[in-house]
């Protein structure tokens, strides 16, 4: 499962680590020895060495690894292949719509430079690096990153142990396209929260809304670890704590129940079926799910929500650029990277 918590040991969840390790050491099999040099990093572990598979970002910047631009296209196709392997149909469709968009917002700002780079919105910057030895049995990692990118997954004894954090965002949130359609890759996380926010009852509603204007951005940023105080100088009223705040999904009634479900659908479906951890949100456990917003709640302004509960953080923000800027964040504050399933499994092996 996603998160740190260990796969069950079955064929169907197995075989996704399988199809991961496979199109790993294909691409990595495909890449020469410079290129090797630059797509590795030291195996996953819970120690300083691991700093390094521990490190994202969603901006456009260096995200450490192999870019699409330092390989041929037969190697750019392996590339996709891996990092099709850990995301759905439906994600994966979106991250490539994602990294298109680069196109779009370069356009949108004129096709100049930007960040001292001959080329600043750029396709070709995303990066892919493996940490350790793709196996069957192996620890092994992978992480995929650019602009509004960040992708991060752990195997541990041939199980996807961990995919959190996992970041998607949009830049522009909203764009036309041909006759009078708009390309939203994330429209449906925006518009079902919305949906169920302004569904509240007014003795609801207060307590959903912290905050009558949005943050800049997520909260928890890209943190490494996710920590009580995340953002309290910035953000006082929506800073992070292990209690969460909004409104339960246990007061919710059985239509908003469902619209929560579906707007945890739009991050926990980013993984494939067999390791979604949306299967584990029966009644009981959804009811501790909380929703918070910030903003107003009309269509088209400035907003923020939170999504919270047992191992569970989702942030959301639509603010910049006129509120046609989204970032999307799922993460499990209390193992992201899979630091628990590592610790454990050093303890075992050294017992």
């Amino acid at each position: 499962m996603a998160g740190g918590e260990l796969a069950r040991d079955d064929g169907a969840v197995r075989a996704v680590a399988s199809r991961m390790a496979e199109a790993a050491a294909q691409w990595l099999d495909g890449l020469d020895a410079d290129q090797r040099r630059v797509a590795t990093g030291p195996g996953p572990g819970d120690g300083p060495s691991d700093a390094e598979r521990r490190r994202w970002f969603y901006t456009p910047t260096d995200h450490g690894g192999l870019t699409f631009h330092d390989q041929r296209p037969a190697q750019q196709r392996a590339a996709m292949r891996l990092v099709a392997s850990g995301l759905s149909t439906p994600a994966y469709v979106t991250v490539a719509t994602v990294i298109g968009l680069e196109n779009v917002l370069d356009q949108a700002e004129g096709f100049v430079a930007r960040f001292d780079r001959e080329r600043g919105r750029d396709p070709g910057l995303y990066y892919l690096r493996v940490f350790g030895e793709p196996g069957e049995r192996s620890t092994w990692g992978w992480r995929f990153g650019g602009h509004h990118v960040s992708l991060n997954n752990l195997v541990v004894d041939g199980a996807v142990v961990a995919t959190t954090p996992c970041f998607l965002g949009a830049n522009p949130a909203a764009s036309p396209l041909l006759g009078g359609a708009v390309n939203r890759p994330l429209g449906r996380a925006e518009d079902l929260a919305r949906d169920l926010v302004r569904s509240l009852p007014r003795d609801l509603a207060p307590r959903a809304v912290l905050l009558d204007r949005a943050p800049s951005d997520v909260v928890t940023a890209n943190r490494t670890t996710v920590a009580p105080g995340d953002g309290e100088a910035e953000h006082s009223a929506l800073a992070y704590r292990a209690e969460p705040r909004g409104v339960a999904a246990a007061e919710l009634d059985a239509e908003q129940r469902e619209l929560l479900r579906a707007l945890l659908g739009t991050y926990l479906d980013r993984v494939p079926g067999e390791i979604s951890p949306l299967r584990r949100y029966d009644d009981a456990a959804l009811d501790a799910v909380h929703i918070a917003w910030a903003g107003p709640t009309e269509p088209g302004a400035p907003h923020y929500y939170r999504v919270q509960g047992p191992r569970l953080l989702i942030e959301w923000d639509n603010t910049q650029n006129g509120a046609n800027h989204a970032h999307s964040v799922w993460r499990d504050p209390e193992v992201d990277f899979g630091l628990d399933v590592l610790a454990r499994h050093r303890a075992a092996a050294h017992g």
